[in-house]
C-alpha cells in the first residue's frame, strides 16, 4: 500500500491538466461519501425518533441548550 507521501509524490508526476482533474474526481468522490454519511445519519435519526428515543421539545428550549453548550465551549 502507498504511503500518503508516495501519493503526493505521484501526483506531482502528473501534468497540470491531470492534477486539476485528480483534484477534480477526488473533490467529487468526497462530496459523494459526505452526502452517503450525511443520508445513512439522517435515516438512523429517524429510525431513532419513531422510536422514542428522542424526547420532545420547543425550539425556545432547543435553541437555549445550544447557546449554552456554545457558551460553555467559548469558556
Amino acid at each position: 500500500m502507498s504511503t500518503f507521501n508516495q501519493v503526493l509524490e505521484d501526483a506531482l508526476q502528473l501534468s497540470s491538466e491531470q492534477q486539476e482533474m485528480l483534484i477534480e474526481i477526488l473533490q467529487n468522490r468526497h462530496y459523494e461519501n459526505r452526502r452517503a454519511e450525511i443520508a445513512t445519519d439522517a435515516q438512523q435519526t429517524l429510525i431513532d425518533f419513531h422510536t422514542g428515543k428522542f424526547r420532545h421539545q420547543s425550539a425556545q428550549d432547543v435553541i437555549a441548550a445550544l447557546r449554552q453548550s456554545l457558551n460553555e465551549l467559548e469558556e
